[in-house]
This record gives structure tokens, sequence and C-alpha cells, in this order.
């Protein structure tokens, strides 16, 4: 069974982090976060933000971006960038369990980062002349598209309409 997670390197906005961790919990997909933070866990902005999925999500987290690669040495992970030549829709994503890593709201991902890894440097189509999407909208686009193409796995239609009915 595929899994997918979403590691956040040095968030610094709370209601993005919390953003994120409802749609981690809405899709399954765990959540990795990197220290240092701009803001503290506890933060009541936060909560709110995900307050009710706090308790359905598993959430790791990790002193630096080193403690974080050296503990996923073998993992396969995309960075997300501007920086990136491949969209992140041409990437054929494998069934298996993958990685999502995104950087700082203000600084993105650390450019040697990127440099080591050009071929999971991935991109999220924007017009060049702004600086970039939201954090936690970028998360949803790319979990949304792995999914996708996973054909939404454990993910079901229950409490949703079954029967359409369309009338002139």
């Amino acid at each position: 069974m595929p899994k997918l997670h979403i590691v956040l390197a040095e968030p610094q906005i709370p209601q993005n982090t919390g953003n994120i961790s409802r749609t981690c919990a809405v899709t399954g997909a765990t959540l990795h976060l990197i220290q240092p933070y701009g803001f503290e866990i506890s933060d009541k902005q936060l909560k709110r933000a995900g307050l009710d999925y706090w308790d359905k999500l598993e959430i790791f987290q990790y002193s630096c971006l080193q403690e974080f690669l050296l503990q996923h040495e073998q993992a396969l992970i995309y960075y997300f960038t501007t920086k990136s030549r491949i969209c992140y829709s041409d990437v054929h994503y494998p069934e298996k369990e993958i990685y999502f890593m995104f950087g700082r709201e203000d600084a993105g991902l650390p450019e040697e980062l990127l440099v080591q890894h050009p071929e999971t440097a991935v991109r999220i189509p924007m017009k060049p002349t702004l600086r970039s999407l939201n954090l936690s909208n970028s998360v949803a686009i790319a979990a949304y598209e792995v999914l996708r193409q996973w054909h939404f796995p454990e993910m079901t239609a229950e409490g949703s309409l079954t029967k359409f009915e369309w009338s002139n």
C-alpha cells in the first residue's frame, strides 16, 4: 500500500501548518515537522486551524534538516521548489512510500539540497512575476495529484451522494 509523507522544513506561519495538518488528516498522509519553527506548536492560531484534526494525525518532529535526512537516507523524497524545470504533474509517482518536502514560506528549501537532488526537485507552475503560492495550497495541490495517480487509496465516498439526478 503506498504511503504519502508531507515534510515541512522550518515552517514559519502557524495557520499554514494548521491547514496542512488538516490536509494530512483527511488524506491519511503523515506530517513531518523540521525545526526551527516560526511559532510554538501550542500556538492558539495553529491549533485553531487544525484543532479537531490533531488527534487524527501521525506527526513526527525533528530538531533540524540534517536529523530528518539522516533518519530517511533511503527515502524517495520529492523537493518542491519554484526553481525546478520539472512540473509536479508530469511526474509518475511510484505506488510506494514517498515524501514531499516543502521549505520555509519566506525562503523555500536550501539551494544545496536542490542541487544535490535535481531529478526529484519539482515545481508547481505559476506566473513568473509573482513569488509563489501559499504553502498550504501547494501541499494540497501536490497531495491530491499523487493521490489521484494512486486512485485515492482508502478514500471512500461514504456520506456523499451515490446517485446523481440531473434536471433541466
